[in-house]
């Protein structure tokens, strides 16, 4: 039986991405390249963050897939910006690069005790439980003088390729960095949604009984799939910290958390484009209402996120999407 949905699983899925795929890929991020050259500051920054905490989202897509959502992803998202914090501050490591593969994997390494129990459980314990990891993580780093404590430390410059990310020019060689994390995580994801794990875990949301009975473990798929968006989250983490320059507890506040959430629920589960544009959708409304509706801002979010629920509510990607268009 196993056998039987791997292999119509493997038939399904294709082993690589399609050359339209990649050839919309590289345009793009050649386009994004380009404007970024000309475009001002302010907004670089904004794709900047926006793309940083878009690889946190995807994340929780990948778990969204399966018919769970973590509420406690700014735990991943906070080890990794201490983490490459941490390593640049003490121990030298100076280049961009490393610094943000190693926010992976420091939030990998955190994650990696908590995935055999947190696979075993769904719906509201799923969410309940990371947020409360995330949480504990969030009293631990205030309380913690060694990390700064409530107040967080700050970060230098980091260098890339050797030389060091000043002015205005350093700035956009971090932009195009963050975009070119975007892009290869993105199309990652896309190969592993489309992989026949990926597609076991979409039959594992619609009926993990029918699937367990076919002789997949839909434990190990949750929690690979909740490995792999901490690995996501850490790596985020680190570029944010790295544009930023400082790194804090609210890293893993529950309200930071939530804003991860809201990027998924825009997107939706089926399109990975989706999560960079609905990533970029809310630093927009976000930046513009706290700039014209200082005290009412998470009023204008919350306003938006409910039109995007009532008139797509399979998120933005069901715009694409040609499943969702059937």
């Amino acid at each position: 039986m196993n056998t039987t949905i791997n292999a119509n699983a493997s038939r399904q899925a294709p082993a690589f991405l399609s050359p339209r795929v990649l050839a919309y890929a590289v345009g793009t991020f050649a386009l994004l390249a380009v404007a970024g050259f000309h475009a001002p500051t302010w907004l670089t920054y904004l794709i900047t963050m926006a793309a940083g905490n878009a690889l946190v989202s995807i994340g929780i897509v990948g778990l969204m897939r399966g018919g769970v959502v973590s509420f406690g992803q700014g735990m991943f998202f906070a080890a990794g910006g201490y983490g490459a914090a941490l390593l640049f501050t003490h121990f030298g490591w100076t280049d961009a690069l490393v610094l943000s593969i190693a926010g992976g994997g420091v939030a990998l390494l955190l994650a990696l005790p908590f995935a055999p129990l947190l696979a075993r459980y769904r719906g509201i314990f799923f969410a309940t439980l990371t947020l409360a990891l995330s949480m504990v993580t969030y009293g631990v780093l205030m309380k913690v003088p060694e990390l700064g404590g409530s107040d967080g430390f700050s970060v230098g410059r980091p260098t890339l390729l050797g030389e060091r990310l000043d002015g205005a020019s350093g700035s956009y060689r971090l932009y195009l960095l963050t975009i070119a994390f975007a892009f290869g995580m993105g199309l990652l994801a896309k190969v592993n949604f489309d992989s026949p794990n990926g597609l076991v875990t979409l039959a594992a949301r619609d009926n993990e009984l029918r699937v367990e009975y076919l002789g997949t473990s839909v434990r190990r798929l949750m929690g690979v799939n909740f490995l792999l968006a901490a690995f996501c989250g850490g790596v985020g983490g680190a570029l944010v910290v790295i544009s930023l320059g400082h790194v804090e507890p609210g890293f893993s506040y529950w309200t930071t958390s939530g804003e991860f959430v809201f990027v998924a629920i825009l997107a939706g589960y089926r399109s990975v484009p989706a999560v960079f544009v609905a990533s970029v959708m809310l630093e927009i409304v976000r930046s513009f209402s706290s700039a014209y509706f200082p005290n009412t801002w998470q009023l204008a979010l919350g306003l938006f996120l409910l039109l995007i629920i009532r008139f797509l509510p399979r998120g933005i990607g069901s715009l694409w999407n040609r499943e969702e268009r059937k």
